[in-house]
């Protein structure tokens, strides 16, 4: 993502055999804050608005299954691929990937999302997958009010 991309505005980028979706935004809140609001499977439907459910247990190699507001009637299953705390987590597919990095920021935490789609039949299912960037825009929005909400009330 460019570093003068506004803060918590997405950006997608093309190729025929693939899509990415990233946006940036500064958070008001450690970077433990906000790891434990995005490893805590359950709590997801409670500040966020993007996901109607999230089952299972955000952990390095498990499984877990997402259903958007995007797509409302599909349970996507994931699995965890990168766990490493405070820092950085990866779940995906076997044709998305979706990376979340946070990191230090002006007293606060940089996160960075990034969604990844893509392979051999990406061109073949391209029109219906819907566009991420509001969604991602919408999300990050409530993790930041979730974050900096759970900041001041630990302060």
């Amino acid at each position: 993502m460019s570093t003068t991309a506004p803060d918590g505005v997405a950006s997608t980028s093309r190729t025929t055999f693939s899509r990415s979706t990233r946006i940036a935004r500064h958070i008001d809140a450690d970077a433990a804050t906000v790891w434990r609001l995005l490893t805590t499977a359950a709590g997801w439907p409670r500040w966020n608005s993007t996901v109607v459910s999230l089952d299972g247990q955000i952990a390095p190699g498990s499984r877990i299954k997402l259903v958007s507001t995007l797509a409302p009637s599909r349970t996507f299953r994931l699995k965890v691929k990168e766990f490493e705390p405070n820092a950085r987590l990866t779940f995906g597919d076997a044709m998305s990937t979706h990376t979340y990095s946070l990191s230090g920021d002006a007293g606060g935490t940089r996160v960075e999302v990034v969604e990844r789609i893509g392979g051999p039949l990406y061109p073949f299912v391209a029109r219906m997958i819907p566009p991420f960037d509001e969604n991602f825009e919408q999300f990050t929005a409530d993790l930041k009010r979730a974050a900096e909400a759970a900041a001041s009330y630990g302060r």
